[in-house]
């Protein structure tokens, strides 16, 4: 990525820029513990719930779709892949149908399927056109956003082909206060190709890589205790392609050029026996 492109990316985000250049690996003594290889006929219902509270009142950041549950059209498993497809259409006869224009899916992870560290990767393609925001990301089973934390481990807009991003919220540190901690990545094929998005998460830093390339690290090395580090309690992983918004949809909608599909062939978590303590 060039220097502009990265420093205008930076600037999108709102974030400080925490780039690192590394190889990445899933540790020697991490052992898988949980995945989906979405190798069934439909989405394995004791894994993951469809979220769609707000479709009624309107989704955050402005965003303009309406998520669909259990419905093939935006949400079905194809050839071995979780397909998550958003359409420019509209669903008057649904009860919770917020006037929308456009369909899409999100699900999250259910029941005992959250974790507190670990290595985890998923392997997807992403949609390419103005308006979508497909997005890999987790956030805690419980609190107050952004206390409770956030982490973005790839998020990718139409407007910005080739490039993702990995972010980090807290209660100190977010993008509405300026001071949202992530990085950006040049990735020419992620429209076009399969890449393994990855998190390693321990209690000293988050490292997010692709491809086994980390690019973004986060210590936990700042003042302000959960404010700045709430990251020691159990996440689940969230799916989901977003269509609009504020960041999304800053250069508009390309209507033409829906459908798009954003598919996940695999998640996997690994989770070491032994996890090192962060020093206090």
């Amino acid at each position: 990525m060039s220097g502009a492109l990265a420093l205008l990316a930076l600037l999108q985000l709102g974030a400080s820029d925490h780039r690192i250049n590394e190889a990445m690996r899933r540790p020697a003594d991490a052992r898988l513990v949980w995945s989906d290889e979405f190798s069934g006929p439909r989405l394995d219902p004791k894994k993951w719930r469809y979220d769609a509270e707000r479709n009624k009142d309107g989704w955050y950041n402005h965003e303009q779709q309406y998520y669909a549950v259990d419905r093939p059209q935006n949400l079905r498993l194809e050839n071995g892949r979780l397909v998550i497809e958003a359409r420019h259409e509209r669903l008057p006869g649904a009860a919770d149908w917020g006037g929308q224009t456009y369909t899409s899916a999100k699900i999250m992870t259910l029941g005992p399927a959250s974790w507190t560290y670990g290595f985890y990767e998923v392997r997807a393609k992403l949609p390419c056109t103005r308006g979508t925001w497909p997005a890999i990301w987790m956030l805690p089973d419980s609190g107050k956003w952004p206390d409770g934390g956030e982490i973005d481990i790839m998020e990718h807009v139409g407007s910005q082909p080739q490039v993702v991003h990995a972010t980090l919220h807290t209660a100190l540190f977010t993008h509405s206060k300026g001071t949202q901690r992530g990085a950006s990545l040049a990735l020419p094929s992620s429209c076009s190709a399969f890449h393994r998005y990855q998190l390693d998460w321990q209690p000293d830093a988050i490292t997010i890589g692709v491809d086994d390339h980390a690019y973004m690290r986060v210590r936990n090395d700042q003042p302000g205790g959960r404010g700045a580090w709430p990251f020691d309690r159990p996440f689940h992983m969230i799916l989901n392609l977003a269509v609009g918004g504020d960041w999304a949809g800053s250069k508009g909608i390309d209507d033409a050029a829906l459908p798009q599909r954003f598919e996940v062939d695999y998640v996997r978590v690994w989770q070491r026996a032994v996890v090192s303590k962060a020093p206090r």
